[in-house]
């Protein structure tokens, strides 16, 4: 285990959290069960979900075969670590809890363990029905290049909305997704129960060192996704590619380990948790066995230097006609 993010993990509001999670971004739902059970059978207790992911009731339904099946090492709900997110077109007070509702109804659950502001950005309201199980479209994602973006609703509104989610019992724990320096340092300020995660883009391409910083002496703990780069089904061909990099293939060589496994400790090492997604069962063992892999300080230096500032996820190219200045 990373000392590091050790020692943040216990200031950060008692907060017990598995350091590596299972990432369901672009999982197909037809995969959902074999991948679940996969990875909980292989030592995975986080999984991380999200509704604009549209799979969350195939892992609820996964989840609950799990937990339905008779052994020796019998998972129960208390051994599991779900987090899931608030979509944009629910950031009004009035429509927060609607929203975790449907998840929970989803994932079959009573209780979320962590509950995130997906984005901080807003969307018009999309009309839910949280009694019925999966979403028929994807409206719930649609910005309409930006027209839909919703510019009247703060993040002190749904913050407090979120908090009473907390009181309810709904959740757990709540904290926030691509959220810079400057909006959580307002978030802090106004909180009555502060974030108690961040959840970034992260990877050594994009290292987010001040972001970083500020949260380990704010008592945030920073969660990283997309610890390798993007994934290929999501990646354009002309952008960088993690992986491929010599710098990290190399260092991979020294330790007898694979660029993942290189990627992913050095997360760890940094102070963070990491959300990695696989579906197959022989990475799901190397990601799971990167907790065990120790860089050098030197080694630490040489991955330092290879940070470009690059985002593979970049929501102002997607709300074109409403520009948002989310990272800047």
């Amino acid at each position: 285990m990373s000392k590091a993010f050790a020692s943040n993990l216990a200031s950060c509001h008692n907060l017990r959290m598995p350091l590596l999670g299972l990432g369901t971004f672009l999982l197909e739902r037809n995969l959902c069960q074999e991948v679940i059970s996969t990875a909980i059978k292989n030592g995975y207790r986080r999984i991380d979900c999200a509704p604009v992911y549209f799979n969350e009731d195939a892992i609820g339904d996964a989840l609950q075969a799990v937990m339905q099946t008779d052994g020796d090492t019998k998972i129960q709900r208390s051994d599991l670590y779900l987090v899931s997110k608030l979509p944009s077109p629910f950031h009004r007070k009035e429509h927060v809890e609607l929203a975790v509702r449907k998840t929970l109804n989803d994932l079959q659950t009573d209780y979320l363990d962590l509950y995130l502001i997906h984005w901080p950005v807003a969307f018009r309201y999309v009309e839910i029905d949280p009694s019925r199980r999966g979403y028929d479209n994807e409206d719930i994602d649609d910005s309409a290049n930006g027209d839909n973006i919703d510019l009247t609703v703060s993040i002190k509104e749904t913050w407090s909305a979120m908090e009473k989610l907390v009181d309810d019992g709904l959740v757990r724990e709540i904290g926030v997704s691509n959220v810079p320096v400057s909006l959580l340092h307002q978030l802090l300020c106004d909180a009555r129960i502060p974030p108690a995660v961040n959840q970034v883009e992260l990877h050594p391409y994009l290292q987010q060192s001040k972001l970083l910083k500020y949260c380990q002496a704010r008592n945030v703990a920073v969660q990283a996704y997309s610890p390798l780069g993007s994934q290929p089904e999501y990646k354009e061909a002309n952008e960088p590619n993690v992986l491929d990099d010599t710098v990290i293939q190399s260092i991979a060589s020294r330790h007898d380990a694979t660029v993942a496994q290189v990627c992913i400790a050095w997360a760890l090492q940094r102070g963070c948790s990491v959300v990695a997604k696989s579906t197959s069962e022989v990475h799901l063992k190397e990601n799971m066995a990167s907790q065990e892999l120790t860089l050098t300080d030197e080694e630490m230096k040489e991955i330092a230097a290879l940070d470009r500032g690059y985002r593979f996820f970049r929501p102002e190219e997607w709300w074109e006609n409403m520009p948002v200045a989310v990272f800047d």
